[in-house]
């Protein structure tokens, strides 16, 4: 595992905004598009429009604004799909320019990548069938089989409990989902916001005991790339700016609301470490 940040505070994860311009801002102009890792089997945050299959959801919907800021209004997208356990390497491997994918920033990750402001805030749930015994994250669990995505924070979470569950490592939440289907697991372990997209594709599931932590979302980026970052950040208090008509509460209410319910006090406020 990782070495912890010094100091670290994941709220105050990356640097102030700024738009001058620098190598990794003109390394995307020059290619002409945006390279961003994203998950598309993930309802409501990243999918295809099963009309047009073209990516759609709450991250989707940054992305393209970080690449029309970027780019133009015009900008065109590489959206590269991949599991949890492939962001960090693709990332410090420069197969991606950033990395959108519902990514809880971390001290860990952050001695590994860079990550931006935080742009939504949650928590891990238990997801379990209609009639589970299961109620929460407690000594029921012990001796039962929890699914989660591998190379999530989940596996921390679970591994640390101390509720003598079994952990089931899948390559995402959606195969987690097939496998409570199948019975093949007792529980899923996910963030609620992805627990809240897979119990609306399934009524027979429900989301059990309170939030056990706080997941804050981040933009990743690799740590070379200072200046993309500060754009990111510059382009973030941009989507944020604007109340009920902001570009942040206008994709809420598109995509998550009619799930999660209104959000109590719109997006998470912009914290800085410099």
């Amino acid at each position: 595992m990782p070495a912890r940040a010094p100091s670290c505070d994941p709220r105050k994860a990356g640097p102030r905004p700024s738009r001058i311009d620098g190598p990794a801002v003109e390394r995307i102009r020059r290619r002409g598009h945006l390279v961003a890792g994203v998950d598309l089997n993930s309802y409501l945050w990243g999918s295809r429009d099963p009309q047009t299959r073209e990516p759609t959801g709450f991250d989707i919907d940054l992305v393209r604004a970080i690449a029309r800021d970027i780019l133009g209004p015009k900008a065109t997208v590489r959206f590269v799909s991949m599991p949890p356990s492939q962001r960090i390497a693709r990332l410090r491997s420069r197969q991606v320019d950033v990395i959108v994918r519902t990514m809880s920033i971390t001290c860990e990750r952050l001695t590994e990548v860079a990550f931006s402001s935080v742009y939504f805030e949650t928590g891990h749930q238990l997801l379990v069938p209609d009639g589970s015994p299961v109620k929460g994250f407690d000594a029921g669990l012990r001796g039962r089989k929890v699914c989660l995505s591998k190379g999530s924070s989940a596996a921390d979470l679970l591994r640390r409990s101390g509720t003598g569950a079994t952990a089931v490592e899948t390559a995402s939440h959606l195969d987690c989902l097939v496998e409570l289907q199948q019975s093949k697991v007792d529980a899923i372990l996910t963030h609620a916001t992805l627990a809240a997209g897979l119990a609306a594709q399934d009524p027979t599931l429900r989301l059990v005991g309170p939030r056990l932590d706080t997941a804050l979302y981040g933009v990743a980026l690799n740590k070379g790339d200072t200046d993309l970052v500060r754009r990111v950040n510059a382009i973030l208090e941009d989507y944020r700016r604007g109340g009920a008509r902001s570009p942040w509460q206008t994709s809420y209410d598109r995509w998550l609301a009619p799930t999660l319910g209104a959000a109590p006090s719109g997006p998470p406020p912009a914290a800085y470490a410099d």
